[in-house]
């Protein structure tokens, strides 16, 4: 055997491990909460205190593909709709789909705030977050070894949901605390025998937006994650405003990834965003990398006065 031969075997066997790595860590129920690279778009996903902070209504809509070329690698959706409903008020509702390997969760929340004017332009919003989690895992999509009685039967569950945030912010920046959900379900296998605990997630974000000049505005921004018994995770990000069209930025994540992320104003509603994540790891020999996609629509009334786009 030469030693191209070999190295083509090691890298299908290398590849098959990464596969049993995927699908091992979904049927063990200890996954965090979906990650985004363009989270300063994304916000109610992780705060709800964001919900009708942009003073009229925004659709939101966001694709993920993960280490793309690995079978089963994470696959996210998510769908964000927000509004104020009237003096303090908003209301917004989120879906998420998330994907790995035989397992699917699908989340749905209503989303509410109440906002407090603590300077003429500083606003601090309280959230709270409801709803239902859908946590589904098929077997059958996978090959094993040594039978478990795990695998037996398809797991079908439905969880409650609750969380909580604080959101501060002006025109020009923003700093956001929260807890998605506080309910710490536990999953069981058929004989009623404990696998696995959920376990809190705590965010912080928080995010700036300079003037350079007319034409250019530059925003840096920071998304960290705890979870107990996990990596602590962070985004930073540097992103900046051309002529008020065009968005261009990078981004690092600790220990994970670098990204690039783009943007573009098609009008003063609507919004498109890209970004590619170059993973760091040892999955970028295995791996194209992971896309985003991201689609935001804003209600914008004719009569209203335009303002520069947001950044969050």
């Amino acid at each position: 055997m030469n030693l191209k031969s070999v190295v083509m075997i090691s890298k299908h066997i290398i590849k098959r491990l990464l596969i049993v790595i995927l699908f091992t860590s979904a049927i063990n129920y200890a996954q965090q909460d979906p990650q985004y690279t363009q989270y300063m778009y994304n916000t109610m996903s992780v705060n709800p205190g964001y919900a009708g902070s942009m003073e009229h209504m925004v659709i939101n809509a966001l694709h993920r593909s993960q280490w793309v070329g690995l079978e089963g690698a994470p696959k996210t959706q998510t769908f964000a709709l927000h509004s104020p409903l009237k003096k303090n008020v908003g209301l917004g509702l989120s879906v998420i789909n998330d994907n790995l390997g035989p397992s699917n969760e699908t989340y749905l929340d209503a989303n509410f705030s109440y906002t407090v004017k603590t300077a003429d332009n500083n606003n601090l919003a309280f959230g709270l977050k409801a709803g239902a989690r859908f946590f589904d895992v098929d077997f059958s999509k996978g090959l094993y070894q040594v039978p478990e009685q795990i695998f037996d039967q398809n797991i079908n569950e439905i969880f409650l949901t609750i969380g909580a945030g604080a959101f501060y912010y002006s025109d020009k920046w923003y700093v956001g605390l929260s807890v998605p959900n506080f309910i710490t379900n536990e999953y069981f296998d058929n004989v009623s025998v404990s696998i696995d605990k959920e376990r809190l997630h705590y965010y912080l974000i928080g995010g700036y937006v300079f003037n350079l000049n007319n034409n250019v505005k530059f925003k840096p921004a920071v998304l960290a994650k705890a979870v107990s018994g996990a990596p602590w995770i962070a985004d930073i990000s540097a992103n900046f405003l051309f002529n008020e069209k065009f968005t261009f930025g990078t981004a690092y994540r600790f220990g994970d990834a670098f990204s690039v992320l783009t943007g573009f104003q098609i009008n003063k509603n609507l919004n498109i965003g890209y970004a590619y994540d170059m993973t760091t790891t040892d999955l970028k020999h295995y791996s194209n990398g992971t896309h985003e996609f991201l689609l935001r629509y804003e209600f914008i009334k004719k009569t209203n006065v335009i303002k520069s786009p947001r950044f969050f």
